[in-house]
């Protein structure tokens, strides 16, 4: 399959590597040679027949993969140090301790359903962009900056209607960024690296959180500032990107009218037409229900069941992510490598939603700090090994190419809708025997991984 920026255009020889680019080069360092290293079986050889360099698409430019990464970082780094620390602490300050959880609840809910929104919105709207900047350019850099907005409002506000207001506009802004982000790797790394970039892309949302936790340690007495450093970290991050991706403007001549109908049908794949993208979908839903019950929760688990006082929360919650990236950062390696060199994918799949599922349960039956660490440990790991393939496997399955955006932003509700159902539900589930209940809590959750894990199997166009 050629290697792609525009659908139906294959990079000219200015985006592609140099293929006598000499082995003292300094593009080839020890991270090129990670994710530019061809897969043992590649995926575009026929099955039984050795690969040849013609069967091997070319590999994707190593400044692309690096802006890839620091894109996904900081945008994490934006988006997720609220939602994992100072989101909770900032709701801690404006309201008494007896209406916290509700508080947190409905500013996590309402930003997350407009997330909805804004990921196949913003797909569809970038596959149809004609700008002179390219088609995912615009609305990567334009998205993050206005998410920075919206986190500058969070810091500065004073009641929870403006952090509802501004956390709506942040997350609308970060997920159009996500959404580009996401489609740039159908778009431009051929299926031979997807496990491996999409392992390093998908890690840096754990790594996002020791940096973000990192800051909110640094600005725990100045909130304001909580919240503003890491929105200029997301735009620089963005900027990295956008500097270096190719990335041309959608043809005019075929891009067909966008009105309300149309708004409509980009939140519909059809399911009987698309298999296996609508199991996908499911599966990555489910297994998502499990990763937000931890990252929405986990900072009221350490204050009320393990009795972590709130000055001390940002430090646990720092010491709790390094542990949880150390075992991301293995399994998504581990699980890259792996699903590249074999060319599979499902069974990586099945087994990191299993793993999620029994880190879920050691979470939900730990009584010391100890015990949490080493819970969380076993859940990064399987989180790593999900990271690592889900999005090439999103990938492999999407229905039209020429609608990446927007198929994978329908995909991303399925990353998003769980930050809203998790916080609205979960009041329910925590009140079972008189209240905080984070046992009933966690145990919803990683049931919920394991059926998103036997989902997988019911796709069939992917190893």
């Amino acid at each position: 399959m050629p290697l792609t920026q525009d659908p139906g255009r294959a990079l000219d020889a200015t985006d592609r590597p140099d293929p006598a680019t000499p082995a003292n080069s300094p593009t080839n360092t020890p991270v090129n040679a990670l994710v530019n290293a061809p897969a043992a079986f590649p995926a575009d050889a026929p099955t039984g027949a050795p690969a040849t360099p013609a069967d091997t698409p070319a590999n994707a430019p190593a400044k692309l993969i690096f802006g890839l990464v620091a894109a996904q970082l900081g945008v994490c780094i934006a988006v997720f140090t609220p939602i994992v620390v100072t989101l909770a602490l900032r709701v801690a300050q404006i309201v008494p301790e007896a209406e916290r959880g509700a508080a947190l609840g409905k500013v996590l809910s309402v930003g997350a359903l407009l997330a909805l929104v804004g990921n196949p919105l913003f797909g569809a709207l970038s596959d149809r962009t004609t700008s002179r900047f390219g088609r995912r350019r615009p609305w990567l850099v334009g998205g993050m900056a206005v998410a920075a907005v919206g986190l500058t409002v969070v810091g500065l506000g004073s009641s929870v209607t403006a952090l509802l207001i501004g956390w709506a506009i942040a997350q609308l802004g970060c997920n159009a960024a996500l959404c580009m982000v996401t489609a740039c790797i159908p778009d431009l790394i051929p299926d031979h690296q997807r496990g491996r970039v999409s392992g390093m892309v998908g890690m840096m949302l754990s790594v996002s959180m020791v940096a973000g936790s990192f800051l909110a340690h640094l600005f725990t007495d100045n909130m304001a500032l909580a919240f503003i450093v890491p929105a200029v970290v997301g735009v620089l991050g963005v900027c990295v990107l956008a500097a270096v991706m190719p990335d041309r403007p959608a043809r005019a001549e075929s891009v067909a009218p966008y009105g309300f109908r149309e708004f409509l049908h980009s939140f519909w794949v059809n399911p009987r037409k698309n298999p296996d993208y609508s199991w996908n979908f499911a599966s990555r839903f489910l297994v998502f229900i499990g990763i937000a019950c931890v990252t929405s929760y986990q900072v009221y688990f350490l204050m009320d069941r393990l009795g972590v006082a709130e000055g001390e929360v940002a430090s646990k919650m720092f010491t709790t992510t390094l542990v949880t990236v150390g075992g991301v950062v293995a399994g998504s390696l581990a699980g890259g490598w792996l699903s590249d060199a074999t060319g599979r994918r499902k069974p990586f799949v099945l087994a990191s939603a299993f793993v999620i599922g029994i880190g879920l349960l050691l979470i939900a039956t730990a009584g010391t700090f100890g015990m949490f660490l080493f819970a969380v440990a076993v859940f990064g790991f399987g989180e790593g090994l999900y990271l690592a393939v889900d999005v090439a496997l999103a990938a492999a399955v999407l229905p039209d190419p020429e609608t990446a955006a927007k198929d994978m932003g329908v995909l991303n509700i399925a990353n998003a809708l769980p930050q809203s159902l998790v916080p609205m539900l979960a009041p329910f589930v925590l009140a079972i025997g008189g209240g905080g209940n984070y046992g009933a809590l966690f145990l919803v959750g990683g049931i919920a991984a394991a059926v998103g894990a036997a989902l997988v199997q019911l796709i069939r166009s992917v190893k």
